[in-house]
């Protein structure tokens, strides 16, 4: 038996070398029609690292707010913005008037099981969000 799997890990990384090992499944990326369908008028709901959910309300007719109370954003930052939101090609694009410096950003959005996202800032930052209802 041990020389049976002395032989199969070399033949594993030979595979991953040459590019033959398990396929790699693509994430499923929204598109904008599914942005539209599956995340405006909906709340989204950002894990934060100390635990919690941070809602994010995605109105219909362009507006997003949000409200940090219940976890305690106030003592640090306004604990309630609201702003515009817009769909650009297949991201999801949004500007508060105060959090982020009023800076716009977009995101680049993937499934991440049921009831859930993954999102990609175009600064870098990344994490995961729960869909909830409208």
């Amino acid at each position: 038996m041990k020389k049976y799997m002395s032989f199969k890990i070399p033949m594993f990384a030979v595979g991953l070398v040459l590019g033959c090992a398990a396929p790699a499944f693509a994430a499923e990326v929204y598109s904008g029609e599914d942005i539209q369908r599956e995340i405006i008028g909906r709340t989204i709901y950002l894990s934060v690292p100390l635990g919690g959910e941070f809602p994010l309300n995605y109105r219909r007719g362009g507006v997003v707010d949000g409200n940090g109370e219940a976890l305690g954003l106030g003592k640090v930052a306004s604990p309630k913005d609201s702003g515009r939101w817009w769909i650009d090609g297949a991201k999801l694009c949004q500007q508060f008037k105060t959090w982020y410096g009023g800076k716009p950003m977009c995101f680049d959005l993937t499934r991440a099981g049921s009831g859930k996202v993954k999102w990609l800032r175009n600064d870098g930052d990344s994490g995961i969000a729960r869909i909830g209802g409208g």
